[in-house]
């Protein structure tokens, strides 16, 4: 398996998004490729894709979010997609500690992440990675 940050958004990684987004979701579109482009230009998103080995196919993807508050820089884990024929294979492991590498190596103190307790092998894997619960409410607020 190959894990590598997406520098440029080709048509492979567009397609790639087009059939990983609807595994995660259904309430989301895919990515536009503006919208990739995007992404793959701001200082704040690094993007990682998952590929086999043999063929090289793109088979995940997860994004580090990093913004700066003034308590500090930090790092959030969204997005940590595998694709269905390829679960249970250590990919979405190796996608949680590509964006952890990345972490350490921006010298970030600590990454959040937020997974739907319905995921259950997704919540065992960032246990079994080091992640904890934390005591707070999340809230969200629909703006549209």
């Amino acid at each position: 398996m190959i894990i590598e940050e997406m520098i440029c958004p080709t048509e492979e990684v567009y397609q790639a998004f087009q059939c990983l987004i609807p595994q995660l979701t259904q309430h989301s579109l895919p990515p536009s490729r503006e919208d990739l482009q995007i992404m793959a230009e701001s200082p704040g998103t690094v993007i990682f894709i998952a590929r086999e080995d043999e063929h090289h196919q793109i088979i995940g993807s997860a994004t580090l979010g990093l913004f700066q508050t003034p308590t500090g820089r930090h790092g959030w884990i969204e997005d940590v997609i595998v694709d269905e024929g390829a679960r249970r294979q250590g990919v979405g492991k190796a996608l949680t500690e590509a964006c952890l590498k990345k972490a350490r190596d921006l010298a970030l103190h600590e990454v959040n992440l937020t997974s739907r307790p319905a995921r259950q092998a997704a919540n065992q894997l960032y246990t079994s990675l080091g992640f904890s619960r934390r005591e707070s409410n999340l809230y969200r607020y629909e703006l549209s």
